[in-house]
C-alpha cells in the first residue's frame, strides 16, 4: 500500500477522473438511455404480454361459461324435443287404437246386420219351403180323402160340426 501511495500522481488523477466522467457522460449519452429505453420497451413488451394472457384466460373463462350456458340450453331442449316425441307417439298410438275400435265397431255392426239380414232371408226361405210342403202334404191329404164320396160326405160333416163348435 505504501507503494501505491509513494506512486501516486496528482494529474495523472485528475487526468483519469476526466476521462472516467467523459466516459460515464458518452456511455450515458449513447449507451445508457438506448440499454434503458430498450429495458422499458421489454418490460412494456412482457407487461403487454402479461395482460394479453390475463385477458384471454378471462376470455376463456367467459367462453367456457357460454359453452356450459350452450350445452345447458343444449340438453334441455333435447328433452324437450324428446318429451314432444313422447307425447306424439303416444297420441299417435291412442289415435290409432280408437281408429282400429270405431273400424272394429263398424265392421262388427256390418256382420251382425249381415247376419241378421241372412237370418231373415232363410227363415223366410224356410217359411217358403215349409209353406210350399204344406201345401203339398195337404193337396196329397185332400186328394187322397176326397177320392171316395164316404170321405168327402164325412169331411164335410166333420167340417159342419167343427164349424158349430167354434
Amino acid at each position: 500500500m505504501e507503494a501505491l501511495l509513494n506512486d501516486f500522481s496528482v494529474g495523472l488523477f485528475i487526468m483519469q477522473a476526466v476521462i472516467l466522467i467523459i466516459l460515464i457522460l458518452l456511455m450515458r449519452k449513447f449507451a445508457w438511455k438506448p440499454i434503458l429505453d430498450a429495458l422499458q420497451s421489454r418490460e412494456d413488451g412482457i407487461q403487454d404480454a402479461l395482460d394479453s394472457a390475463e385477458n384471454a384466460k378471462l376470455e376463456m373463462q367467459n367462453l367456457q361459461a357460454d359453452n356450459a350456458n350452450l350445452l345447458k340450453e343444449a340438453r334441455a331442449e333435447r328433452e324437450s324435443m324428446l318429451k314432444e316425441a313422447r307425447e306424439l307417439k303416444n297420441k299417435m298410438i291412442e289415435d290409432a287404437k280408437t281408429e282400429a275400435q270405431a273400424q272394429a265397431n263398424t265392421m262388427i255392426a256390418q256382420a251382425q246386420a249381415a247376419i241378421e239380414s241372412e237370418k231373415k232371408s232363410a227363415m223366410a226361405e224356410l217359411k217358403s219351403h215349409v209353406a210350399g210342403l204344406s201345401l203339398d202334404i195337404a193337396e196329397k191329404v185332400v186328394r187322397q180323402e176326397l177320392s171316395s164320396k164316404d170321405k168327402q160326405l164325412e169331411l164335410v160333416e166333420s167340417m159342419l160340426n167343427d164349424a158349430k163348435l167354434n
